[in-house]
């Protein structure tokens, strides 16, 4: 192993970029006092964003993959920003399936729906089916999930309840598991969304007999002036576009119409998401772009009608088909706060905050916030696929949160005085390559550690690039992260005169969502005594450099 001698050499240019760290979040708005907002309006990984509006507020929801709780529950007054106020599934079903981390599984795009004075989830789990939740209130209690439709690549569920009494459920298919994709298949179902009320579905848009189409899916479907719209993407999730497919019979058949695509902006892929219309009546449309190890960020853009046909974005060529806008007016008038989904966790709560998912279905057992007030105590969790593969990829008490923005910081203050021989805890920045600044107890000595794992999958296994004595049960941990996901982690013992330690590490995304920032403690041994082998964390602050 390599020894990095203390060194103070790093310390000026550690406070120089210190020093231009301001905001908490991203910005959403365009500042300046302008009545704008600029895109994307929530640079993490909200991906496949569903969006309604209920009076003058208005709700998204989003994929949350593998991630519990899962189903996060956003909310806004102005369209722009938005608040984490909750997550409708507190755990994923089957519960013993989940129990273990399923990369890329779970909770596939959701639809949200209003509907007979209550909220409506459809959300998909390729391997089992679609399943149904409601509630109330936006805040829930949320139903179980009742599944509706079982079957293996029945995915991107979008109900309908018609004028005329009926209600239909239309979904996209993964061919990974169903052998098919490229069509939309509709089923009839009964207005509670409890059973369905045909033998088998029927395709009404087969993207197989339109040029140039592939993998089309996340379909969602509106009723508008006499017309079923079906807004879907197509072409795949970083070099796709949005269509909208139209028909006075919701059965077909259907004109389709590419309304809006990358043209020559700097938005990759946009597409998949929201149709949503003002109280004043103007309309906009919710989508996202990938960023890799940032996830599916959400961008906002401006809808109008043209021979009815919705066009979305700048129709720069008038030829219908409009391209993203990275600024726009603000779409609802007034003054607002200026909010985004929380980073930053002080654990002064006796509840974490809505920002942190673990990497599986969660026990009360990983942790506690009352245990030592004003602190997060992990408890070191003894991991049988640690010990085997050498990797943190399937440990399940990775406490995880999304990227909040292109740039950021990370501060962290570790007590590990309670750590046994054979645990490690600290800082991770995962995704399918991973890096974790923190540190092992090893024959009743500590080592500050900076290891990575490099290879995809559950492949790879841990290397230590740098590694140093540590002389201090008390640790401070600083990740620095810049464009395109470049990070370099640093540590102190005072909180004043931080070091870098090791190389730039470049984050990549995991399994159909971005790469993920957080906290842990795991051994590789036989578990300790119950409660006596933990770190406590004194704060995970999170500073945005815009």
């Amino acid at each position: 192993m390599k020894r990095i001698p203390g060194m103070m050499n790093q310390l000026v240019a550690a406070c120089l970029l210190l020093s231009s760290l301001s905001a908490h979040t991203h910005a959403a708005d365009a500042g300046s006092g302008k009545a704008q907002y600029q895109n994307p309006i929530i640079h993490a990984d909200y991906s496949d964003p569903d969006v309604i509006r209920v009076g003058n507020r208005y709700y998204m929801t989003a994929s949350s993959f593998n991630s519990a709780p899962g189903l996060p529950l956003l909310e806004s007054a102005d369209m722009v920003h938005w608040q984490l106020t909750g997550h409708a599934l507190p755990q994923q079903l089957p519960l013993a399936d989940f129990a273990r981390p399923q990369h890329g599984k779970g909770v596939w795009a959701p639809c949200l729906r209003y509907h007979d004075n209550r909220f409506w989830i459809f959300y998909p789990d390729p391997d089992q089916g679609i399943y149904v939740m409601t509630a109330e209130k936006f805040s829930g209690p949320w139903t179980a999930p009742h599944l509706l439709l079982a079957g293996k690549g029945i995915i991107d569920p979008t109900p309908l309840w018609d004028d005329d009494g009926k209600a239909y459920l239309l979904h996209a298919w993964a061919k990974s598991r169903a052998g098919i994709n490229n069509v939309l298949s509709l089923r009839r179902m009964n207005n509670e969304a409890t059973q369905l009320l045909d033998t088998e579905g029927k395709v009404v848009i087969d993207g197989n007999k339109l040029p140039n189409y592939k993998t089309l899916e996340g379909p969602k479907i509106y009723k508008h002036q006499g017309y079923y719209y079906v807004f879907a993407p197509a072409g795949g999730v970083e070099e796709g576009w949005q269509s909208v497919f139209r028909s006075r019979n919701i059965e077909g058949p259907y004109e389709d119409k590419i309304v809006m695509a990358q043209g020559k902006s700097s938005t990759n892929g946009p597409h998949q998401g929201a149709w949503v219309q003002t109280p004043q009546g103007t309309d906009w449309f919710y989508h996202f772009q990938d960023k890799r190890a940032y996830g599916r960020i959400v961008h906002l853009q401006p809808m109008q009608w043209k021979d009815g046909w919705p066009v979305i974005g700048d129709d720069t060529n008038y030829a219908g088909t409009g391209e993203p806008v990275l600024s726009h007016a603000m779409p609802v008038p007034g003054k607002f706060p200026s909010v985004q989904p929380a980073s930053t966790d002080e654990f002064k709560s006796n509840k974490l905050g809505l920002q942190w998912q673990w990497n599986a279905n969660w026990k009360p057992a990983w942790f506690s916030l009352t245990a030592r007030p004003q602190h997060l105590r992990l408890l070191t969790q003894s991991d049988a696929s640690y010990a085997e593969r050498k990797n943190l990829w399937d440990v399940p008490s990775l406490l995880l949160q999304k990227l909040p923005a292109e740039q950021f910081t990370v501060d962290t203050k570790l007590d590990v005085s309670h750590l046994k021989d054979g645990s490690s805890a600290g800082l991770v920045m995962y995704g399918f390559n991973y890096a974790w600044l923190g540190v092992r107890q090893q024959d009743k000595e500590k080592q500050l550690l900076l290891s990575t794992c490099d290879k995809t999958e559950s492949k790879c296994e841990e290397i230590t690039r740098a590694s140093l004595p540590l002389n201090s049960s008390i640790v401070y941990l600083r990740m620095v992260v810049q464009a395109g996901g470049k990070t370099r982690f640093y540590y102190s013992t005072d909180n004043r005169h931080f070091t870098v330690i090791g190389d730039i590490f470049t984050a990549t995304m995991g399994r159909w969502v971005g790469a993920q920032m957080g906290l842990f403690s795991v051994r590789s041994g036989a578990p300790s005594a119950v409660g006596d082998d933990y770190v406590d964390v004194d704060y995970f602050r999170v500073t945005i450099n815009n």
